[in-house]
């Protein structure tokens, strides 16, 4: 609860809270140093005369109020009256600023409140350090907001629990500790002092003594104070606002803003929102004890693996290392140098499996102590007795509780990670498959089927996926449990599993664009594995027909060329890049263009550069099955928001491995400057966080100002320049140079952002209920990069 308890700019304890209009509070010394002098043509009495809301006033340099993104040194550089100043760097992360200006002395009267609440610069802005919210300060200043009384009672009733053991009032030299408090008298007694000076005779037998915890408590519980109202300081609350939910005074009604709203009685409210807080609190509790649970099962689950590879692999290993290198002893020195793959296999298996459960253990750790810190503060809050201060916060609490609730209740409690080891070594396949060897299940002699055949009418590619089909022998009588497909690695290399199951087609995705590949596939049952069907030959790759139909319309001067449907036409489906298919192509076109030729395809490369010229480019939309549940999806996929407010991330249903890829992303929506992230992640990229910040993903993250990079929670290279409604954000990914670029509104942002990237990448971003972003592709790469590749070339 600690944490519920401290205030988000010192880290301190709050001294003096006052409740900011977003329900977050802080202390008023902390409020102070953050204030910042507004121009004299921006006062929120000319804001509300042009119809502009306070909250969308500043264009703040927000990213420079908290240290998880900023680069360590920052300034108020926005308004001509604020020199550049260095920042100071509060204990828990957030960066205050010293005043633009010196504050304005308040008048030497007798004004108590005046004194004790500085009215501050006029014109001035606060900025919440938690939700960044900014709003311009009125007349009175930082006396207009409210203070949290509830907040510092529990604060109070805190650091008393945490003092000393209480002693006995009346002991002359060394007071020892007491042993009962006289509720009547609140006084502490040890025993020889009650003995001697509370006879428990006379009028003194009549008050009741408890033990010195108990006073304590009672102590606390000092009859509640009389709340005022903060726009007339002389009248206390007497009703509750619904319409603006706060504590209201008398007067408030008859000639404030609140004269036409509806109004209830304070204390019913009191009760109400106490109600429903308990009811909130409970569901919290039960997810909170659940996370207990879960913990203790994870914690479980850690020694289960460690003992399965420890106390079990001990016991076995003699016997079980023996088998292993006797049978890679056999199969020569190509069996060997699998032997050591598959160790090396179980070895990362088993990291594996452990840093997955950590991971999971130290998330759920972490949210699981910020609940029990909620559920602690709202209890406290739960036994104040001032009805208007709670009310102050009471809302803002329900919804926070509601909101940790749902967190807890989507998956969160489900093991990501099994305890199972099913590695079985099987030696039967023949010497000229050694490079096929793998762990299987053990077989059951038996007969083993037929191998199955493919049936080419109904297998078929498009971009980088692959759909396959095929069907027992329609004369074999032994019936298949299963089958195994099996595809090279599209450069003629080995062979990999990638489907086993019962069903008769399979969709593979995340192949190589522009190559070539070999399927296979084969039937088992609990006799054993059948032989191959024919391989069959795949071809993912596809010619960039609409930058070749481009530029050989300019160079004929005709308006367009046939569409990609017809230049496939009579070409027997072959690739464009193949010379005699374009001999073929040239002649089909030029005899519809009534010209004599075409150009040759030496002609056409010339100046071009190839690589692009014959790269693929590839459509996909947003993954729902992959994303986090938070996701909105709308406009077949194309388009996604959240419901959340705090980042989720969703990734493209295609991923890269191989050529140059572009696409983009417009900013459809854009409120409260967010802070979305673009880039691209591994398939196991973690979807409850922001974007790069585990190291499964790389990405840049954007506010209305500038821009970081972010891999594995490192911010780097920071720039300026931002996003708005209706900006378009460019995401480059050249795994040929492997290398990962951004740009903003057809400018590049910022260096190169990422180098050495290898392996699949799939598109990703991270975003909350405030953004909402569509994705386009199928774009050639841009002019910026091509021109840039070429002077590199």
């Amino acid at each position: 609860m600690e944490e519920e308890l401290k205030c988000p700019v010192c880290g301190s304890f709050y001294r003096e809270p006052i409740i900011l209009p977003c329900s977050h509070s802080l202390c008023l010394s902390c409020a102070r140093n953050i204030l910042v002098q507004t121009p004299d043509s921006e006062s929120p009495q000319s804001r509300r005369a042009s119809g502009v809301s306070d909250y969308d006033y500043l264009d703040l340099d927000k990213m420079s109020l908290y240290s998880e993104a900023d680069s360590g040194y920052g300034s108020y550089g926005g308004f001509a009256s604020a020199p550049t100043t260095p920042c100071q760097k509060s204990p828990n992360g957030v960066r205050v600023f010293p005043p633009a200006m010196p504050p304005i002395q308040p008048p030497h009267h007798h004004s108590t409140s005046a004194l004790l609440l500085p009215i501050g610069p006029r014109n001035s802005c606060l900025t919440c350090p938690q939700c960044h919210r900014s709003l311009i300060l009125d007349e009175r200043g930082l006396r207009g907001f409210a203070k949290n009384r509830v907040l510092e009672g529990v604060i109070e009733r805190y650091q008393q629990s945490k003092a000393a053991a209480l002693r006995c009032q009346l002991c002359e030299k060394s007071p020892k500790e007491a042993t009962v408090m006289c509720e009547q008298c609140d006084v502490f007694y040890c025993e020889p002092c009650r003995l001697r000076c509370h006879p428990p005779r006379g009028p003194l037998a009549k008050h009741r003594l408890v033990p010195p915890a108990q006073g304590r408590v009672s102590r606390r519980l000092s009859p509640r104070k009389i709340s005022t109202c903060t726009d007339h300081e002389l009248e206390n609350h007497s009703m509750y606002c619904v319409q603006c939910k706060m504590p209201v005074c008398y007067q408030c009604l008859e000639e404030g803003k609140h004269s036409s709203h509806e109004v209830k009685a304070l204390g019913a409210m009191w009760k109400l929102h106490k109600s429903q807080l308990s009811q909130a609190l409970n569901g919290l509790s039960d997810r909170a004890k659940e996370a207990k649970e879960f913990l203790v099962q994870l914690r479980n689950m850690v020694q289960q693996i460690q003992v399965t590879l420890s106390v079990e692999a001990k016991e076995n290993s003699v016997e079980f290392e023996a088998c292993l290198v006797a049978q890679c002893d056999a199969l020569i020195d190509a069996l060997n140098r699998r032997k050591v793959q598959l160790l090396a296999h179980v070895n990362k298996e088993h990291e594996h499996k452990l840093k997955v459960v950590r991971d999971q253990i130290s998330h759920c750790t972490v949210k699981l102590r910020q609940t029990t810190g909620l559920m602690e503060y709202c209890l406290e809050v739960i036994k104040e007795n001032d009805p208007s201060g709670f009310l102050q916060i009471s809302d803002a609490l329900i919804r926070r509780v509601h909101l940790t609730e749902d967190q807890w209740g989507k998956g969160t409690l489900t093991p990501r990670m099994t305890t199972d080891f099913d590695l079985t070594l099987d030696s039967a396949p023949l010497l000229q498959s050694i490079h096929q060897l793998d762990f299987v299940q053990m077989k059951v002699p038996s007969l083993v089927p037929a191998p199955p055949f493919l049936q080419l009418e109904e297998c078929s590619t498009q971009n980088n996926s692959a759909t396959l089909s095929w069907k027992q022998p329609p004369a074999s009588m032994v019936q298949a449990e299963g089958y195994i497909l099996e595809l090279d690695d599209g450069n003629g290399g080995q062979f990999r599993e990638v489907f086993v199951g019962k069903e008769t087609m399979c969709t593979v995705d995340g192949l190589h664009f522009n190559s070539t590949y070999n399927a296979r596939v084969k039937a088992f049952n609990k006799a054993g594995v059948s032989l191959y069907s024919k391989t069959l030959i795949l071809q993912t790759s596809e010619g960039l027909f609409r930058r070749m139909s481009a530029s050989l319309a300019a160079r004929l001067q005709v308006n367009s060329l046939p569409s990609p449907l017809e230049f496939l036409q009579h070409s027997e489906q072959e690739s464009c890049a193949s010379p005699g298919s374009f001999s073929r192509l040239s002649a089909t076109l030029a005899a519809r263009l009534q010209i004599s030729a075409l150009p040759s395809p030496l002609e056409f490369l010339q100046n071009q550069d190839k690589e692009s010229c014959i790269s693929p480019v590839a459509w996909f939309a947003f993954d729902p099955g992959s994303a986090h549940p938070d996701i909105i999806f709308s406009n077949d996929n194309l388009t996604v928001t959240c419901n959340s407010y705090d980042d989720r991330v969703v990734l493209g249903k295609t991923g890269f491995s191989k050529g140059v890829h572009y696409w983009e992303l417009t900013i459809d929506r854009y409120d409260n400057h967010p802070d979305p992230a673009f880039g691209v992640a591994r398939i196991e990229v973690m979807k409850d966080v922001m974007l790069g910040k585990d190291d499964k993903a790389w990405a840049m993250y954007v506010d209305n100002n500038r821009s970081w990079f972010m891999h594995n929670n490192s911010h780097t290279n920071r720039t300026e320049g931002g996003i708005t409604k209706g900006a378009t954000v460019g995401v480059l990914l050249d795994l040929t140079r492997r290398t990962l670029t951004f740009s903003i509104n057809e400018e590049q942002q910022g260096p190169v952002a990422f180098e050495n990237m290898e392996g699949l990448f799939f598109p990703a971003v991270s975003l909350n209920r405030n953004v909402q972003v569509t994705l386009h592709t199928g774009l050639p790469i841009p002019d910026l990069y091509t021109s840039r590749a070429s002077l590199h070339a």
